[in-house]
Formats: C-alpha cells, sequence, structure tokens
C-alpha cells in the first residue's frame, strides 16, 4: 500500500503540468504505470527525463555485477514490464551480466494503424539518450539495445539518425512494411554499423516474414549484419521463450565475452 501511494505522488509530479506539446498519449502512458508499477518486484520502478517528461522505467541489476548495460523497448501500445518478450528480456538477462533498463516508448490509444505512430518517432531519440546517460551514470562501459516489434525499428530509426553510445542491436520481430523512412527499418539498417541481430519466428507476423529479405539486404553492407529465424515461433514468442533468450544470449557473448 506504502509503495502505491508513492507511486501515485510521483505520477502527480511527473504527469500533473505536462506542457500539451508532445504528441505521445500522456493519459495512457499514465494508466500503464498506474497499472503495472506497483506490480514490479524484479527491479526498480524509475522516471527518466526527456525533453520536460518523466517517462516510466524500470532497472533491473545484474548478477553479479557488470559494467555492461541493456535497454530494452516494447512493441506498439504495451509497456516496460509487458510479459510476452520484454518481460523475460528485461528479468532473465540479468543472469548472464547485463544490468537492464526497460523503458516506456511514445504510445497512442489502442486500435490505430502502425503509420499512425510516425509523428511520435522525434519523441524517441531523447528518450534513448536518457536511458543512455542513466546506464552510463551507473558505471555502464558495454551499451546495447534489445528491442521488440515497433520498438526495434524506433531503435533502428534513433542508431540510424543520431549521434550514440550503442554497441549492439537486437532486433526481435522487426518488419520493414511502409514506404515512409522513418518507420521503414531496411531504410535504417542501411546507415546502420554497429551489430545488428535480425530475431524473427518462422511464423512471425506476415509482415516481418514478408520484408526479411529486405532488411537482409539493407544490411549487406555491414560486416556484423545476420538474421536469425526461430523455427515454429509466433511473433510474441509464446512457449519459445527459452530459445529466444538462448539466441540472444549466445549472440552477444560471442561479441562481448
Amino acid at each position: 500500500m506504502r509503495r502505491l501511494l508513492l507511486i501515485k505522488a510521483v505520477l502527480a509530479l511527473c504527469f500533473g503540468g505536462m506542457p500539451p506539446s508532445f504528441a505521445t498519449n500522456v493519459e495512457r502512458e499514465q494508466r500503464w504505470v498506474e497499472q503495472t508499477a506497483d506490480s514490479v518486484f524484479d527491479g526498480e520502478v524509475l522516471f527518466l527525463n526527456a525533453d520536460g517528461h518523466s517517462f516510466y522505467s524500470i532497472y533491473t541489476e545484474a548478477e553479479p555485477v557488470s559494467k555492461r548495460g541493456m535497454i530494452v523497448l516494447h512493441g506498439t501500445g504495451f509497456h516496460p514490464d509487458w510479459e510476452q518478450v520484454v518481460q523475460p528480456i528485461r528479468v532473465q538477462m540479468t543472469q548472464h551480466g547485463w544490468n537492464t533498463l526497460s523503458i516506456q516508448l511514445p504510445l497512442l490509444e489502442k486500435d490505430v494503424a502502425y503509420e499512425d505512430y510516425l509523428p511520435l518517432y522525434p519523441e524517441v531519440p531523447p528518450r534513448l539518450e536518457a536511458a543512455t546517460d542513466f546506464l552510463i551514470d551507473q558505471g555502464m562501459e558495454t551499451m546495447v539495445i534489445v528491442a521488440h516489434s515497433q520498438g526495434a525499428t524506433m531503435a533502428s530509426y534513433y542508431l540510424s539518425r543520431f549521434d550514440h553510445q550503442i554497441d549492439a542491436l537486437v532486433a526481435i520481430g522487426m518488419s520493414a512494411q511502409h514506404v515512409q523512412p522513418h518507420i521503414n527499418s531496411a531504410e535504417s539498417l542501411k546507415k546502420i554499423d554497429i551489430p545488428v541481430l535480425d530475431l524473427y519466428g518462422s511464423k512471425d507476423f506476415a509482415s516481418v516474414l514478408m520484408t526479411a529479405r529486405q532488411r537482409q539486404n539493407a544490411g549487406a553492407h555491414n560486416p556484423d549484419y545476420s538474421q536469425l529465424v526461430i523455427r515454429n515461433a509466433y511473433h510474441f514468442f509464446d512457449d519459445h521463450e527459452a530459445e529466444l533468450l538462448d539466441a540472444v544470449v549466445v549472440w552477444l557473448d560471442s561479441r562481448f565475452d
């Protein structure tokens, strides 16, 4: 009860005086905090600041202690503790030497089209910069992004257009189906030179499967771009979480151990 009251007090400070200039749905971000933050037991709930907007994040320390940090990004409309893909990654990767920081991305109301998110993309870089700064303050020397679905597209948008300190990207269930370059990850991949793992399931969304070759061609300039398919896995990797985690661990260990 005390923790819930504390979270509500923080919410009042974070969201009560929000300026109207943000494209993200501030009310929905607040609802996610109210519905989920009090049930976070693995990790510490934080509110980071991006251009005057405090956004929901969860930091979970590695065991044993390490100087490797992982920013975890959710898919369309979800939150930093989403039970599919995001929560398993943010919690279980701490057992493999990664301090994880799962952050709230800009979002809209339910049932909007994928391309409706285009106006929110400029709000992504300040959040990723705030996340990076936080990890640096915690002493991180290696930093990667592990992102799911539209979170992966947002990550590729950021990494291809802005100066950053990220050492690798693991993109899970990333598509490239739209003509708008902001939300076409293939266009972004053409400009990314850090190691990239493009990971998806053999039963993934059609938009992921149909653009796999396009993404592969876009990453051809990058000697450390690779694709990996997990057999029989759907977009949210239900019943294939162990295989997903193993794939991420093996790929990262091959580059940073």
